[in-house]
C-alpha cells in the first residue's frame, strides 16, 4: 500500500451549512458531482458529503448506534484533522479565521509541552481540527509537512 493519504470525507449533516464553512476559512471548492463537495488542499482532497450517505458507502450499519460500531452516532469518532503552518502568528490567523467562520473553540492558541505552539477547534458537524506550528518540521511553500528530527 502506498504511504501517502490523497482524500479526507468528512459526514455532514447540512451540506449547504458545510460548505458555507469551509468557504469562510477561504477555502475554493472544485469540480464536483452533485450532492458532495470537492476541495483542493495542497496536494491532497477534502470532501464533504452527506453523513448518512457516507455511512451507506462506507458499509456502516446506521441502525446501530453503539460505540463498537464504527462511524455512528455523533460523537468525535477518535480523529483530529491536522494543519500544520510555518509559524505561531500562523495558527493565530488561521485560528481566527476559523473562528469568524462559526467554528467552535476548542483549545485557543498556546504552547504546548511538545515544544510548538497550536489550537483546536470544532467545525459545525464535530469535526475536530488543529493548527499546529512544530519548530521541529518543515512546511514548504507548496503546502507540504516534512518531518523533522522526531522531536514534537
Amino acid at each position: 500500500m502506498d504511504q501517502r493519504l490523497s482524500l479526507v470525507t468528512l459526514g455532514v449533516s447540512d451540506m449547504d451549512r458545510a460548505k458555507s464553512f469551509y468557504t469562510a476559512l477561504g477555502w475554493e471548492p472544485g469540480p464536483s458531482p452533485e450532492h458532495i463537495e470537492f476541495f483542493q488542499v495542497g496536494g491532497m482532497v477534502l470532501a464533504l458529503w452527506d453523513r448518512m450517505a457516507l455511512a451507506v458507502d462506507s458499509g456502516i450499519d446506521i441502525d446501530d448506534e453503539t460505540e463498537d460500531t464504527p462511524g455512528s452516532g455523533d460523537g468525535w469518532g477518535g480523529k483530529v484533522l491536522g494543519l500544520n503552518v510555518s509559524s505561531s502568528a500562523d495558527v493565530d490567523e488561521q485560528f481566527a479565521t476559523a473562528v469568524d467562520a462559526g467554528a467552535r473553540v476548542l483549545r485557543r492558541p498556546a504552547t504546548r509541552y511538545w515544544g510548538g505552539y497550536s489550537a483546536v477547534f470544532e467545525d459545525p458537524d464535530g469535526h475536530v481540527w488543529e493548527i499546529a506550528y512544530n519548530p521541529y518540521w518543515t512546511v514548504t511553500d507548496d503546502g507540504r509537512t516534512l518531518l523533522g528530527d522526531g522531536r514534537g
